[in-house]
């Protein structure tokens, strides 16, 4: 049960209501948000919702049966869109494409792909300078340096960043230099990054785990909205299954149960979900046409050059004309609704 509190509610009204829902046997969780002051009540009475919405100091209630109550569209049901400023939104009724390398290597890296961007009119670039990676001996990144400069030249441009937090200790001090948070496959359920996360005003984009279910993956999201942060993005990447032809097993289903369960954009990652450079553009176009809310792909001048992940990295060329084609596929999917 989500009980939608209204701001002004008094100290007394708040304990009126938790007295009332204790009594019912229902555990409470007050939840503050960018947006709202919720109650999240968890029981298993029945109850009927009109004797609660009648209290003084409530908006709105609503009964929710899944486990994951805030992120799911039971309650909400418009979905939500998240706008980063200047014009770059994130959502149902957009196609948001967002490019860049695995890994940010120099500023000539940066200076060429931000340029690739612009000319093709995308307006948000991938890239990690903190790199979870299976080696220790493999590139892992230029650390908070190379972001620093990352976000000089971003904000120069008119690009948004979207970039790997890790653990904990660096939400804050990557905080300044991110427009996105995100939490990648090998973290999706690490609870205290997640908490932490909650704390911040920045979106966040949550890639599904490794080998995660659709409902582990709305649970991460839960965490972080019950901590304070609406601001979410859910991201299928791939699973990884008993198939070894492919890097991952990208679980396109994924895409119309995420839309029918919950509010939050939903978007695909085919670079790491199939792994194989010329795969990429068709299982891209295929996530449009399965109903995605944006397409996040990696990009790099000289792939076989690339630090990390060049098997399944696109060149300029090759990245010119899969944004083509994924602006004309959306355009179908419009004309198809």
């Amino acid at each position: 049960m989500i009980i939608h509190l209204d701001p002004t509610i008094t100290a007394a009204s708040k304990q009126d209501i938790e007295a009332r829902i204790k009594a019912l046997k229902y555990k409470t969780t007050e939840v503050k948000t960018q947006r709202a002051h919720y109650l999240v009540a968890i029981g298993k009475a029945e109850v009927d919702l009109r004797t609660i919405g009648q209290l003084p100091g409530i908006l709105d209630i609503h009964q929710v049966s899944d486990d994951y109550q805030l992120v799911s569209r039971k309650w909400r049901v418009r979905p939500t869109v998240l706008d980063l400023g200047d014009g770059v939104r994130i959502g149902e009724g957009t196609l948001t494409l967002a490019a860049g390398p695995c890994s940010i290597e120099s500023e000539q890296q940066m200076e060429s792909i931000m340029q690739h961007l612009l000319d093709n009119d995308v307006r948000i670039m991938r890239g990690g300078v903190f790199k979870p990676r299976s080696s220790p001996y493999s590139f892992r990144g230029l650390g908070m340096e190379g972001l620093k400069l990352f976000h000089q030249m971003a904000r120069a441009r008119g690009i948004k960043i979207v970039t790997e937090v890790m653990q904990v200790s660096q939400v804050e001090e990557m905080h300044d230099y991110v427009d996105v948070f995100q939490v990648g496959a090998r973290n999706t359920q690490n609870f205290n990054l997640l908490d932490a996360l909650g704390g911040v005003d920045k979106p966040v984009l949550i890639k599904r785990g490794i080998s995660g279910t659709i409902e582990e993956l709305l649970s991460s999201a839960e965490y972080v909205f019950s901590g304070g942060n609406e601001k979410l993005i859910l991201c299928e990447r791939g699973i990884r299954t008993f198939e070894t032809a492919s890097r991952n097993t990208l679980d396109l289903n994924a895409v119309p149960i995420l839309k029918e369960k919950t509010h939050l954009p939903v978007i695909v990652d085919p670079s790491h979900g199939i792994g194989i450079r010329d795969h990429v553009p068709p299982m891209a176009l295929a996530a449009v046409m399965a109903g995605a809310d944006g397409i996040i792909y990696e990009a790099h001048e000289k792939p076989e050059e690339a630090a990390s992940d060049g098997q399944q990295t696109l060149n300029f060329q090759e990245s010119a004309r899969l944004i083509r084609n994924l602006r004309r596929v959306y355009q179908l999917r419009q004309e198809l609704e």
